[in-house]
């Protein structure tokens, strides 16, 4: 009977700090979970499974690696946040797999993503021909986002063209201009520092520009 109550206790004890943990580490849907959070989040219910099911095994040396877990993720999640290269490094770079209705099979490759995989999950957002498709760009979280043709028009894509202070030469090749080009359009907003710029993307012909802690 004993035995049961610890296991009552310890079941309750780790649900709470389950929540706990979860909450410090930041609310995400799970199809937005990373390939990180995503082994993370089974290692620490792992943990807790064992600790539950080894009543006789200290409470403590269960907790202390999901806590040492939760340091970690926290840790990342701020580099990730002042680094766009380790950001790059630790949850990788979305692909565009479909662009202007023609499909990259070498970006596929790159990711082990075959035709199969693409035309699951173009079915699963009800679209049955490739020749749909605009742009498919298949995000870290393994999920695609697809823009198709007859609703989008090329122009009309959120292209980022600076991330935290760095130039996207990618982006710009996406709308056929220039590192030049962009820094004269800048200059005559008024931005002359690239650095202090958060986020510059281009849409439909529009400029959006985020500065660096600015305040709103």
């Amino acid at each position: 009977m004993a035995d049961f109550s610890i296991i009552i206790l310890r079941t309750i004890f780790l649900y709470i700090l389950i929540l706990i943990i979860f909450r410090i580490m930041g609310k995400k849907e799970l199809g937005q979970l990373s390939m990180i959070d995503f082994v993370v989040s089974i290692m620490i219910a792992e943990m807790a499974v064992l600790a539950i099911e080894n009543p006789n095994t200290p409470l403590f040396t269960n907790v202390l690696p999901m806590l040492l877990l939760m340091a970690i993720q926290i840790i990342l999640a701020f580099a990730t946040l002042k680094s766009k290269k380790f950001r790059d490094l630790v949850d990788g770079k979305p692909t565009i797999i479909i662009s202007k209705g023609k499909i990259d099979e070498e970006a596929m490759k790159r990711h082990r993503y075959n035709f199969d995989d693409l035309l699951l999950q173009l079915r699963g957002k009800d679209i049955r021909n490739i020749t749909d498709v605009e742009f498919a760009i298949l995000e870290t979280t393994g999920e695609l986002s697809v823009i198709k043709k007859d609703k989008k028009k090329t122009g009309n894509i959120t292209i980022p063209l600076i991330v935290d202070g760095v130039i996207q030469e990618t982006g710009l090749e996406k709308i056929n201009e220039t590192n030049l080009w962009l820094r004269q359009q800048l200059r005559k907003r008024g931005y002359t520092d690239i650095q202090k710029i958060a986020f510059c993307s281009f849409e439909n012909g529009q400029f959006y520009i985020d500065l660096k802690n600015e305040k709103k």
